[in-house]
């Protein structure tokens, strides 16, 4: 749902930036002294963009009112949509353990990210570890970030982090698979020098 939701994010982003840009850009250009094609809504740096005649054409219509309300609304319903889409936590709450009796377990997705983080940031070479568990309760995703430092290489570094803290996690979880995004980012260091 998170990529879904970063795509559909990104289009509506760039289409609203697109739709500005060119609308801006185009009042721009007509002010500066381009002439604009006939059908455009501008005609010259003396005109206005919206005239009495076209602000009030269709005020007296039954129909105007009505879908003005409808269409404002919709527009109001999307985007308050949007916005709590994005301010919404995406973070695991909990995470259901089998425990093979029958019954279940919970065990608190944080405290399953700080022991993931934790184990992280002591494989040899990783200066900081961040974890942040999504998905569902019952299939957990992990997604980490390690910030490792400059000597190590970053493939042992994934390496290790998969076959120890993910693989620890996992087991200790009773998941059948802990899948995980990791982004590895190297530390800030002043160059050495070579003498």
């Amino acid at each position: 749902m998170t990529a879904v939701l970063r795509t559909v994010n990104r289009i509506l982003l760039g289409l609203l930036g697109l739709v500005l840009l060119l609308f801006g850009g185009s009042v721009l250009a007509v002010g500066l002294g381009v002439k604009p094609p006939s059908w455009w809504i501008y005609d010259g740096p003396d005109d206005v963009l919206l005239s009495d005649a076209r602000r009030t054409r269709w005020r007296a219509d039954d129909w105007w009112w009505p879908v003005v309300i409808a269409v404002l609304a919709v527009l109001v319903l999307l985007a308050l949509w949007w916005l709590t889409a994005l301010l919404r936590r995406h973070r695991l709450g909990e995470v259901l353990v089998d425990t093979g009796d029958g019954e279940g377990a919970v065990l608190r997705g944080p405290a399953l990210e700080q022991a993931l983080a934790s184990e992280a940031a002591d494989l040899d070479g990783v200066d900081t570890a961040h974890v942040h568990l999504q998905g569902r309760r019952t299939a957990p995703e992990a997604r980490v970030r390690l910030l490792l430092e400059p000597h190590v290489d970053p493939g042992t570094a994934l390496h290790r982090l998969t076959t120890g803290a993910l693989a620890h996690a996992r087991d200790s979880a009773g998941l059948a698979a802990l899948p995980a995004e990791v982004r590895l980012n190297a530390v800030k260091h002043r160059a050495e020098r070579v003498s």
